[in-house]
């Protein structure tokens, strides 16, 4: 028998975490989310640490309870992702929304196995794990953020610094809709080649 590990998204490693907290903890995440609002502190990182010390919730559970004490995790788990994406390209950004589009749509013509994951403020693209991040990152750019091995730097496929998650190692700044040209699509798809 062959093992497949299917990673989750983030999203699903939330659902499952709230999902487990009566089994492990005899409460379910809204009953928490209460006693944090009545008897906790009022500073998010010191609910977390008062859940753990006093009620004993491991660290991602009080963060989730935390989290929804403050802003509601559970109504964030069941909102659509695509509400996500419109939310990081209204108003001044709105220009830069066909860019992303057309990012998204070459990435998935690359495989089925593409993921494409909504985040709060970027959208991550995954195969067996992240290979692309595109983020609306002023009001008139768009970087993508590549992870790629041995990929040289030079003027337009510059070193992510601190830009996308700890494995992008290259991004590049996009502001026309011709940015997406056959160079940054070549770089996608050696990203997407090299997450296997």
């Amino acid at each position: 028998m062959e093992w497949v590990y299917v990673p989750m998204t983030p999203d699903q490693m939330a659902a499952a975490v709230v999902a487990n907290l009566p089994v492990k903890t005899g409460r379910r995440l809204e009953a928490w989310a209460k006693i944090v609002r009545s008897q906790g502190p009022q500073r998010f990182m010191e609910r977390v640490k008062w859940l753990k010390a006093e009620h004993g919730l491991g660290h991602v559970q009080a963060q989730m309870v935390a989290w929804e004490a403050d802003r509601g995790l559970a109504a964030a788990l069941a909102r659509d992702p695509s509400d996500l994406v419109d939310a990081q390209y209204a108003g001044a950004k709105a220009a830069l929304r066909p860019i992303h589009d057309r990012l998204v749509e070459a990435a998935q013509a690359l495989g089925q196995d593409v993921r494409v994951e909504a985040r709060q403020t970027y959208v991550s693209l995954a195969r067996t794990r992240q290979f692309a991040v595109v983020a609306a990152s002023t009001l008139t750019r768009l970087d993508l953020g590549l992870r790629l091995a041995d990929a040289p730097a030079g003027s337009r496929l510059l070193p992510a610094g601190s830009f996308g998650s700890g494995n992008t190692t290259h991004k590049v700044a996009l502001t026309t809709l011709t940015d997406v040209d056959a160079d940054v699509l070549d770089w996608l798809r050696a990203a997407y080649e090299q997450a296997r």
